[in-house]
């Protein structure tokens, strides 16, 4: 193993030891390369998901495998050691960034097999898939990245360009990629209207600024102060719309009337992403819909969303589902962030103070939470 020859023996990690209960701090030995594949990199910080708020539930099984568990599974951090049959042309000291996605796929399945086509072509190259069922997941299915240093998969990097930090970096792993595939899934144009339902939210807000800059005319939508609040204060031009004080057919025929429709079939959004695993945000979200319509849905509520058929039929309403983005879109969502000046309103905690940022979280007021490794207990 080839190495900056600075490695310690052991590393601080937080534990899930059962469901519903406080993380736990633990020191144990730094993990050791496997396959020409892998990467040791230091984590330099580490973002906390919803998912990782719905696995501590215990209510994504079989998932965690087992227990202790450690989650997270959007994180940056800087190569620090590489196998001597290393595949990869990344180097030591390089920086980059982690999603969940896709940790040693089997490469030979129909989703490995099958690169870009026409309808896909951001897919990876043939022999590697985020969708392989037979894959690992950093911080779901395998050990992630709440914990200083994390062995990962060197063909789902993506290299962290300049003016972007490990923290700004670590919340587009996840939710940067989710949002801004979503809104690529909504199949527009420049100038074409698009709607985000829980603006104010970790992917939500930062949406707002995607969509923005992508061209697109911008409607977000939220029902909490905190988060409308978040929404607001990042001034992307998006209208905010709190959707407590006003309805999704009084919203589409304004906007309507603003584009000259005369029909009210005609009057609303071209597309609308549903981030809020509400049916009463699922039904706001159609509401704003013009007819055919298209609904990108990123949320999976357990007991799942009811459908109106009428609006699938009568209103020819299409609606698809977006779970994350392709290793190639990654990359692209970093190159945009940095360019385009996009970037998370976050708040910062050290590893050992994990369970203040969970608590932090169930507040719900908006933005992202990560673990930056740099502070001081």
């Amino acid at each position: 193993m080839a190495s900056d020859g600075s490695l310690p023996d052991s590393m601080r990690a937080q534990f899930l030891d059962d469901f519903n209960t406080p993380y736990a701090l633990r020191t144990v030995p730094v993990p050791t390369l496997g396959s020409p594949y892998e990467i040791l990199i230091k984590v330099d910080a580490a973002s906390y998901c919803h998912t990782d708020a719905v696995l501590a539930a215990g209510q994504m099984k079989p998932n965690p495998p087992n227990l202790p568990h450690i989650g997270c599974h959007e994180f940056a951090g800087t190569i620090v050691a590489l196998p001597k049959d290393s595949t990869s042309n990344f180097k030591i000291g390089d920086r980059v960034g982690v999603p969940g996605r896709s940790f040693s796929p089997c490469g030979t399945c129909f989703e490995c097999e099958a690169g870009p086509t026409p309808e896909d072509p951001d897919a990876d190259p043939p022999g590697y898939s985020v969708y392989c069922s037979g894959a690992l997941n950093n911080g779901i299915s395998r050990p992630g990245g709440f914990r200083e240093y994390a062995v990962v998969d060197s063909r789902q990097l993506s290299p962290i360009p300049d003016g972007l930090s490990a923290v700004d970096t670590a919340v587009l792993m996840c939710a940067g990629v989710t949002i801004y595939n979503a809104l690529k899934r909504c199949a527009l144009q420049p100038g074409q209207r698009v709607g985000i339902v829980g603006c104010g939210g970790g992917l939500g807000h930062l949406g707002l600024q995607f969509a923005t800059k992508m061209g697109f005319k911008v409607l977000g939508v939220d029902n909490a102060d905190a988060p409308l609040q978040v929404a607001r204060n990042i001034e992307t031009g998006a209208r905010i719309v709190d959707s407590r004080v006003q309805s999704a057919d009084d919203v589409a025929i304004e906007v309507g009337t603003e584009d000259g429709k005369q029909d009210r079939g005609d009057m609303g959004l071209d597309s609308v992403v549903i981030l809020p695993e509400s049916q009463k945000a699922f039904d706001y979200g159609i509401g704003l819909l013009r007819n055919h319509g298209r609904c990108v849905l990123v949320s999976f509520p357990e007991r799942g969303f009811h459908v109106s058929a009428r609006d699938i039929v009568f209103r020819d309403i299409s609606i698809v589902g977006s779970l994350v983005g392709s290793n190639k879109t990654s990359r692209e969502v970093l190159q945009f962030a940095a360019e385009h000046g996009v970037r998370a309103v976050l708040k910062t905690f050290p590893l050992a103070r994990l369970n203040d940022l969970v608590a932090e979280y169930h507040k719900g007021e908006g933005g992202k939470l990560v673990i930056d490794m740099s502070l001081p207990d």
